[in-house]
């Protein structure tokens, strides 16, 4: 393999959210790659370096990086500094790329980009610059998700049950909880209905990448559910069969069981049945983020 090899930034340029339309239009020009030309041209760039095929991975993938960065909208920052950091993630992940592990470039690349764009908020962000711990950054982006889930919509505190539901699925203190959900209140999100323009001519919910998912996200998310499908699996046999059924049974199934309906099947307490979950769970994790180091899955964080 090529060694000290380098990913030519051969970008459309994209200095401001003024230039944000004219940049997507402009990295819809570059196609897709069919899988065995993403192949060869992986290939390529591993035991050669080629710089062209890079930049050809790259300008092929730019609209998955703008479609990712899009999703991370929300948290206020602008969405032209948001590819940009996605697209220094997907570089990063071409590198890093081995076309020889049987995954599409964009299901591993998608990891990456993710990870830039987080990395980039979580700078950014001043009210959570003190949260840069792995429980802090999972909580950090996490939150707004459960509490959609569990129609947490008010402002203010969050309710003692839907406290303690976040805190224990996300592996943290009541405490830190109430303190994100507190900072994140604080910044608010933007709506996609702002014009972009002084003359009031266009809204950002126009410049969405494409109206449906794009061919090689579509790919991306079907080859990511059933890598993390198998992962899952691989990770459930870390647990011994009591610790795995209570965490499938209040996990993993459409219609979860009581802490009550599991400590009768047991005959143990409520609480006993909750400490096997929360064991249990953070067991699966563990599992999980090994597994996906062995597989290169992950970026270095």
């Amino acid at each position: 393999m090529a060694s000290g090899k380098n990913v030519p930034a051969t970008i459309p340029a994209l200095s401001g959210e003024q230039s944000l339309n004219r940049y997507l239009a402009e990295i819809r020009k570059f196609p897709l790659l069919k899988p065995e030309e993403e192949y060869m041209l992986a290939k390529r760039f591993q035991e050669h370096g080629d710089p062209e095929a890079a930049t050809r991975l790259v300008t092929s993938h730019l609209r998955l990086v703008a479609k990712i960065a899009m999703g991370y909208r929300g948290y206020g920052l602008p969405a032209s500094e948001l590819i940009s950091e996605g697209n220094i993630g997907l570089m990063q992940g071409v590198k890093k790329f081995e076309p020889d592990r049987g995954f599409r470039l964009a299901t591993y690349a998608m990891w990456w980009i993710k990870a830039s764009i987080q990395e980039y908020i979580l700078r950014s962000w001043s009210l959570v610059k003190m949260g840069t711990t792995a429980a802090q950054k999972k909580l950090f982006f996490n939150l707004r998700r459960m509490k959609s889930q569990l129609e947490a919509f008010e402002d203010g505190d969050l309710k003692p049950e839907d406290l303690k539901k976040i805190a224990t699925d996300l592996g943290v203190s009541e405490e830190e909880v109430t303190n994100m959900n507190r900072r994140m209140s604080m910044g608010g999100d933007a709506s996609l209905n702002v014009s972009m323009h002084e003359d009031g001519e266009g809204q950002w919910q126009d410049m969405l990448v494409d109206n449906g998912p794009l061919q090689d996200e579509r790919l991306a998310d079907a080859e990511e559910k059933s890598v993390r499908h198998n992962m899952l699996n691989e990770a459930l046999a870390a647990l011994n069969d009591r610790e795995k059924h209570i965490l499938v049974e209040r996990r993993l199934v459409d219609e979860p069981k009581t802490l009550e309906e599991l400590s009768q099947v047991y005959g143990v307490s409520r609480e006993r049945v909750r400490q096997i979950e929360v064991r249990a769970f953070d067991k699966l994790q563990k599992a999980m983020m090994r597994i996906a180091g062995e597989k290169r899955l992950l970026p270095a964080m």
